[in-house]
């Protein structure tokens, strides 16, 4: 079967579902936007604190509360888990980025 040949209501509904999806994917996308301004935030001020990229401590402690999210929200926990690990590795690199870039101390700020 075509898609020329699906019957009109299964297209309508079709067509209604994936332009769902298609708004979810963009709330995602916006989202994740706000979500590394404020990581690139936290990445500075840790630079001028000399402060590690990663915490180690607070990623165990946000995999673990995303989990539960996943599980209350009828999500495979597994992927929200896998979800945030590359999102986390993600963070680390900007981290290491933006500390590469921070001047060393003594030298001036402009």
């Amino acid at each position: 079967m075509t898609t020329s040949e699906i019957d009109e209501n299964v297209r309508a509904e079709l067509d209604r579902l994936r332009g769902s999806i298609d708004n979810i994917d963009a709330a995602v996308v916006h989202m994740l936007a706000e979500r590394f301004k404020c990581t690139q935030q936290v990445g500075h001020l840790k630079a001028r604190h000399q402060l590690p990229p990663a915490d180690p401590a607070r990623e165990a402690r946000q995999i673990q509360r995303l989990r539960e999210l996943a599980e209350s929200a009828k999500l495979d926990p597994g992927f929200a888990e896998k979800l945030l690990n590359f999102i986390i590795a993600e963070v680390i690199r900007h981290h290491e980025q933006i500390a590469g870039d921070s001047p060393a101390d003594g030298d001036a700020v402009e």
